[in-house]
């Protein structure tokens, strides 16, 4: 839970916005949460990215792949327990993740 405490307090330090936490660990084998964010655009979705990525990795987070960095329409970020999405607007509507697991929890952190 510490370490979904930090990913939500950096996304909001740099300006990601509507950041949702879900509870996925009985809707996949995959992750245990899932953290949407959206961004305003690829810059701010690559920001968002290096920014995370950055400076869990001074305390030696690191995540075990990122994908999407090229266009950033929608940034994975794989840290095993916690997956990270950052997409930009359009494409979180278009993927509509929060649907796809509607019955999963939502969690405050």
């Amino acid at each position: 839970m510490e370490l979904l405490k930090k990913i939500v307090s950096l996304l909001e330090e740099k300006k990601g916005e509507d950041i949702v936490v879900l509870d996925v660990s009985k809707h996949t084998n995959i992750a245990d949460y899932f953290v949407i964010a959206t961004a305003n655009s690829a810059v701010h979705a690559r920001a968002l990215t290096d920014y995370l990525i950055e400076n869990l990795g001074k305390e030696e987070i690191h995540p075990d792949h990122v994908e999407g960095l090229e266009n950033a329409y929608w940034v994975l970020i794989d840290f095993m327990d916690i997956i990270v999405h950052i997409f930009q607007k359009e494409w979180r509507d278009y993927y509509d993740l929060e649907w796809l697991y509607s019955t999963a929890r939502r969690v405050e952190v």
